[in-house]
């Protein structure tokens, strides 16, 4: 209930969770464990890591006019890692 508290002030929270995504600090941790991280690769159902500019593209949106009626939205970017 709390996160729909700002609303009536036109203050909407959001939150992002993204997977693997392709930066230069996942390919650090990467490095030391490279077996690890192709095993983690292939559950991935997409089959790819996330790209910085798909998590940006979707920040963008969220900014925009076009998502002015969404809030309290918990939105996954992962590539289908995580199963419900």
């Amino acid at each position: 209930m709390c996160r729909y508290m700002n609303a009536k002030y036109n203050i909407r929270v959001n939150s992002i969770n993204p997977g693997f995504i392709d930066t230069p600090l996942l390919h650090s941790i990467w490095k030391e464990t490279s077996e690890h991280a192709k095993e983690l690769l292939k559950s991935v159902p997409l089959g790819r890591l996330g790209k910085p500019e798909e998590i940006v593209s979707l920040i963008t949106f969220l900014l925009s006019d076009e998502a002015s009626y969404i809030t309290g939205a918990n939105i996954i970017v992962d590539g289908g890692y995580i199963i419900y």
